[in-house]
Parts: structure tokens; sequence; C-alpha cells
């Protein structure tokens, strides 16, 4: 498995790849394969909301992560993540961001750009 952690800004990929979500200096390896983070670049940036769409939604209640821009899909928050920094472990998907490497700016993917998205509740 390749674990990429060059310095940068991961953007959220459903809305264009111009709206900011982590750092990489709060990426970490969680073993899980998965992008992990301990948390996102600003508290305005995700949303978290109760995911009931699991195979035991009521056994093992997860926390879904959303783009606060799009309301797209970003992954899930758990709280295994390191204790000397949050606690948390935001699992991230990885088709859902957009690497941009420090000292480049976004481009923003989407004709029209974001105005056109309807953020969902």
């Amino acid at each position: 498995m390749i674990i990429f952690y060059e310095k940068g800004t991961y953007y959220c990929a459903c809305c264009g790849g111009d709206h900011a979500l982590y750092s990489s200096a709060a990426k970490f390896d969680s073993g899980t394969g998965w992008p992990s983070f301990w948390e996102p670049i600003s508290s305005n940036s995700v949303t978290l909301q109760e995911d009931k769409s699991g195979l035991f939604d009521s056994a093992i209640p997860r926390t879904e992560v959303l783009c606060s821009r799009c309301g797209g899909h970003l992954g899930h928050v758990f709280d295994d993540g390191p204790k000397e920094h949050t606690g948390l472990r935001y699992c991230m998907n990885s088709p859902a961001l957009i690497f941009v490497p420090e000292g480049q700016k976004p481009k923003h993917k989407l004709e029209g750009g974001a105005s056109q998205l309807n953020p969902q509740p």
C-alpha cells in the first residue's frame, strides 16, 4: 500500500475542488488504508450528521461527514484517532478529495462555478 504524505490541502471533489477540507498537517496513518485526518481545516468546512444507512445502523451508529458547501458525502468520523491531537479519525473516501500541493492554488473544475450548486441541508 502506498501512503501519500505530500504537504498541501485537500479540497472537495464534488463541488469542484476549491472548497478546502483538510490540511496535510492533520493527516495520519490510521492503518485502515483510507485517508485519515484528526481534524478538518476549519470548523466550517465540513458538516456532521448521524448516518443510519449502514448494515448495523442501530447497533453501531456512525457519524457521516459531508462537505459544508455542497453536501457531498466525504466519509465518516470515529473516536479512535490520535489521542495526542483530537482523538478523532476523519476517515475520508479518496475520490471525494482533490489534493493541491503546498504553494499552489486550487482550480475550480466545474463549469459555471460553485454558485450553481444547491447545498443540501
